[in-house]
Order: structure tokens, then sequence, then C-alpha cells
């Protein structure tokens, strides 16, 4: 199981990130998106930070890391800060909206879990009706020369995603993630800015891989045990 419950704490990675339960709980796409990025990456920005599922869990894999948090809701911004000091952590968390937020920072990584769904948005207000072409190319104008943009998304906006991140970016990597149906239902993008390297294509895991959810292993980890057998 990716996540268990402790009266008002659920736990993601086997226990090592809490959560309090609030307006919008991360679902186990906050856990591979964190498998997914480098561990090496000294500055991070968490476009649509949320309650701060994805953040958490990339400092159970890098604690050094220095994350600033982008949210246009002072609600998830709220239950953000309450989330990292629960774990024991310090994030720097800024109301704004990526699509018009003005600022000449970059960063050694940008992580989005993005607005991709269309339709009526649920209370929370997550995942709805963004110009994901934008969001994007908002993202990418945060990374630093040499850094990396990550995402996870819906299969159906992989190719809107991969094609307008391939206008800046290189060394693109897609990783499709399976559920109950033969066809991918999430997908795993990353791009570098300011390289030239090919697009690889992965063979993708099933979305309840349990050394993922539960031991807490990034998807470098699996690649390289793949890699070696």
């Amino acid at each position: 199981m990716a996540m268990s419950i402790k009266q008002e704490i659920f736990t993601l990675l086997g226990g090592r990130v809490k959560i309090h339960r609030g307006i919008y709980n991360p679902t186990s796409d906050a856990v591979w998106l964190a498998s997914f990025v480098p561990t090496n990456a000294t500055t991070v920005l968490d476009v649509g930070i949320g309650t701060g599922g994805v953040s958490l869990c990339i400092l159970a894999h890098n604690p050094n890391a220095q994350i600033t948090g982008l949210d246009t809701s002072d609600e998830m911004l709220t239950e953000c800060a309450t989330n990292a000091e629960l774990n024991n952590h310090t994030l720097e968390l800024i109301n704004a909206d990526i699509t018009t937020w003005r600022t000449t920072r970059t960063f050694d990584l940008v992580v989005s879990n993005p607005p991709y769904f269309n339709g009526t948005p649920a209370h929370h207000n997550a995942h709805h009706n963004a110009d994901l072409p934008t969001w994007i190319e908002r993202c990418v104008a945060r990374v630093r020369p040499m850094g990396t943009f990550c995402i996870i998304t819906d299969a159906a906006t992989c190719a809107t995603a991969v094609a307008t991140m391939a206008k800046k970016l290189g060394d693109i990597n897609i990783f499709p993630l399976f559920g109950a149906r033969d066809t991918a239902e999430r997908v795993l993008i990353s791009g570098r800015l300011g390289t030239r390297g090919i697009t690889k294509l992965h063979r993708g895991l099933p979305m309840n891989y349990e050394p993922i959810l539960r031991d807490g292993l990034t998807i470098a980890d699996i690649l390289s045990t793949l890699t070696q057998s």
C-alpha cells in the first residue's frame, strides 16, 4: 500500500513522509514524481505545491534540497506549511500563479503535477482547466541552464507535454505508468535545459509498484537494477 491511515495523519513512502488529512490529500502521483527527479538538486521549485506531497517526498530522497513552493491557494499553502513542520522541514512558500509570476529566479530542478484535466473543478481546484502548454513554458523558464524540469501528467496529454518541452529541452525521458488497463494512465516526463540529447522512452512500471510506493526507492534505483540484471 502507498499510504497507511493513523488517526488524522497518513503516511507516504512507508512512513517516511507524514501528511495531515485536509482539503487535498496527495496521491501516489506525488510519490512517483518525487521518485523520478534527480536527487542531486540543491534548489527546487515545486509549481502547484498544494499541501506539499511532492516536495516532502523529494526531501525524503534528498534532505539537503532547498525547496520553494508556488501555489495560488492560501489555504493550500497553510496546510503545506503544517505538513512541512510535521516532517521537521521548512519550505519557502509563495502565493503566485506560475503563468503570471514575475521573477528572475531560476532553479536546479523545477517539478510540477500540472493541471491536466478539463471540466468542473473539484472543491480544492487542483488539476483543472489550465492552459497546459503555457504552464509548461513558464515552468521551463524557471529552470537554470543545464537544470531539469520534471512533470507527471495524464497519458492523454503526454503528446502536448512532450511537444512543448522539446522546444527548449533536450535529454527528454518518458516513463509510462500502467494501471489495470493495457495502456498507460500516467506519464512521467523530464528534460534538461541547454542540451540536445536524444529522447528516451522507457518500458515503465505498474502504478502500484511497491518498491517505489512503500520501500521508497527512486526510479534511478530501479533502472540501475534492471540494467545490471
